[in-house]
């Protein structure tokens, strides 16, 4: 059996789930294979792994690095400012923890981070999810020692000889469900179990599509929605609307908020994946992986607002190997509700796609980028 030795290594990044989950993947695993390996978490200030980080049991620093807005913006005038400010921070993290490795997973806190990492000649290794590589990672794989992607053609970005194809880390609770955890799921989320189950999420911040489609579906009476209840995840952003909407729809629709439970944020993924029958959800790498993991039939619906539309690139990998369904952005107010209630009631379909998204999973994916990290070490 492979033996490791303490380390003391910085993790980086964050901004949205598909950063911050994958990174803790991480952390667990090195803590796992010794548990007395000592590690410090680096994020943006405000972002949401400022919160997320420390309720999982782990110390984090903050930056006040931030991106670029498209749009004209005041705050931009003050990025370069924040920029050296998390470049002097940045450094003082790491001559204070005096890290064996850096590791960055994207996010606007990894670049700083790392490019002070390089600086003081600490190993650095940066996982990137997607199929199309960030900005932020484009940049710093040009002298990271390792790259650990999840698709292949990555050469594309990254320097060829130092990329490893490892899958991308997933929480460790996310299992197929045995009959035991889906009774469990019924009964966390207080479902009937004599009905079906939908389980709608827009990523860890909520989906603007996502939410208008429900909203429409509900206020045209739920159609084909006879027996169906509903998990839906709006995310905080959006929550005090759909508070207001789902209180003022209930007057005419009495059993509304009863088979309608909506959340700003679902913290027990696993018992969410587990109740549900279907699963509605966009198409980022971490939302895939984890859909993967959990042998369930999804229906995605890509986000348009991202690089390269990666995530209609993420979806299609399992569309064309009938593993998924896929209704685009701009259709799904009209058809996305309607296609789920068709799906929701064909048994076969369901259970056909369940075995086709089961032989794409990948669940070591954690395990072996802490390989590559200690692999580093020792070169």
């Amino acid at each position: 059996m492979k033996s490791y030795r303490p380390i003391r290594a910085i993790i980086s990044g964050g901004g949205t789930g598909g950063h911050i989950f994958p990174a803790l993947s991480i952390a667990d695993k090195l803590r796992e294979v010794c548990p007395q390996t000592e590690i410090l978490f680096v994020g943006a200030e405000g972002k949401m792994e400022m919160e997320k980080v420390p309720e999982a049991g782990y110390d984090i620093k903050g930056l006040p690095v931030a991106g670029l807005q498209r749009k004209l913006s005041l705050s931009n005038l003050a990025l370069p400012f924040k920029v050296m400010k998390s470049l002097s921070m940045a450094k003082k993290i790491i001559r204070g923890f005096r890290p064996d490795i850096a590791i960055g997973v994207g996010g606007y806190a990894s670049a700083p981070l790392l490019w002070s990492a390089e600086k003081e000649r600490i190993p650095t290794l940066i996982q990137e999810q997607n199929g199309y590589a960030g900005l932020t990672n484009r940049i710093l794989g040009k002298k990271a020692g390792r790259i650990c992607v999840a698709y292949e053609g990555m050469e594309r970005f990254f320097p060829k000889e130092r990329i490893i194809i490892t899958g991308n880390p997933i929480r460790k609770e996310i299992v197929p469900a045995d009959d035991r955890m889906k009774r469990e799921a019924l009964e966390y989320y207080g479902l009937d179990p004599k009905k079906k189950h939908l389980f709608i999420m827009g990523g860890s911040l909520g989906s603007g599509t996502l939410n208008k489609s429900m909203m429409k579906w509900i206020s045209e009476g739920r159609p084909s929605g006879k027996g169906l209840e509903v998990i839906w995840q709006c995310g905080k952003y959006y929550k005090n609307d759909i508070d207001r909407f789902i209180s003022g729809a209930a007057s005419a629709d009495k059993t509304l908020e009863k088979e309608v439970r909506h959340y700003d944020f679902i913290s027990r993924m696993d018992l969410a994946y587990a109740a549900a029958d279907i699963v509605i959800s966009r198409s980022g790498a971490s939302s895939v992986s984890e859909l993967c993991a959990a042998h369930k039939a999804v229906i995605f619906v890509p986000s348009p607002n991202v690089a390269e539309d990666h995530q209609r690139h993420n979806a299609m990998a399992l569309v064309k190997k009938n593993a998924a369904h896929i209704v685009s952005d701009a259709e799904a107010p009209e058809k996305l509700l309607a296609e789920a209630c068709a799906l929701i009631r064909n048994e076969d379909e369901i259970r056909e796609m369940e075995k086709n998204i089961a032989a794409l999973g990948r669940t070591d994916a954690a395990q072996a980028i802490v390989d590559e990290v200690y692999a580093l070490l020792d070169k």
